[in-house]
Order: structure tokens, then C-alpha cells, then sequence
């Protein structure tokens, strides 16, 4: 067995063969988003070290950044103790969320109320032509 196949076999994808990967800045520890990415997308991370994860909504491939330049490149993979669930230690290239967000985790709830808690750092009408309305994928 390569070591890339056992990479891949110690991954429990779901049924539908998807696997969520968290996104979190190598240096800073700061967790940027979730997706899904499959064993094929994986593979291509792994042999690119550009993350391409798995958009459900358009049913193939993602290359983050692919149309937004905001581009991810893997540092390390992990993968959790049930191997469901995927850590990627990246260095983001410029916002991660399509709405322009460093972050896709930008509410909080504070004081019974959902507050944005930190303000957007790219027009996401520029980067993605859709002006920030929820859509997988960017």
C-alpha cells in the first residue's frame, strides 16, 4: 500500500463520499472556514498544496480561489481521532468567505444578540461578481 493510500483509507468519508474539512490559518491558529472536499479532492490537495475542496452546491471540484484569486495553500493536513473530519493548516491568501470576510466565522452571539464581530476586508462584488449573497463556494 503507497502512503497516499493510506492516507486516504485512514479518512471516513459519509456515504454520499464527503468528508467536512476545517480551515484554520497555520500561524495564527485562526479557524477561517468549513467545507467539504472528497477522496479526489483530497488527492489533488495533497499533490497540488492548493486546497480543493468539493462544492455540493455545483457538484464538483472547488479550487479555493479559483475565480476570487483569495487562494489557500495547505501547509498540513490532519485528521481527526475518528478520521471524519479534516483540520487544514493553511496560509489564506486575503478573505476566505465570499462575503469578503477573513472569516466565514464572523457572528457571534454577545448579550443574547448575533453581532458581526469583525468587518469585511474585500468587496465581495469584486472578488465574485455576486455582491455576498450565500453561495458555496469561491
Amino acid at each position: 500500500m503507497t502512503e497516499l493510500a493510506a492516507i486516504l483509507d485512514a479518512i471516513r468519508f459519509d456515504p454520499a463520499g464527503l468528508v467536512p474539512a476545517i480551515a484554520q490559518q497555520h500561524d495564527t491558529g485562526e479557524v477561517l472556514m468549513m467545507a467539504w472536499m472528497t477522496r479526489a479532492t483530497v488527492e489533488e490537495t495533497l499533490a497540488t498544496g492548493r486546497v480543493c475542496y468539493f462544492s455540493r452546491s455545483r457538484g464538483r471540484p472547488w479550487r479555493k480561489g479559483e475565480t476570487s484569486g483569495q487562494v489557500q495553500h495547505l501547509r498540513e493536513l490532519r485528521i481527526d481521532c475518528d478520521g471524519d473530519t479534516l483540520l487544514l493548516l493553511v496560509d489564506q491568501t486575503g478573505a476566505a468567505c465570499h462575503t469578503g470576510q477573513r472569516s466565514c466565522f464572523f457572528r457571534a452571539v454577545r448579550d443574547g444578540a448575533l453581532v458581526e464581530i469583525a468587518a469585511p476586508i474585500a468587496d465581495p462584488e469584486a472578488l465574485y461578481g455576486h455582491g455576498g449573497r450565500v453561495m458555496e463556494g469561491g
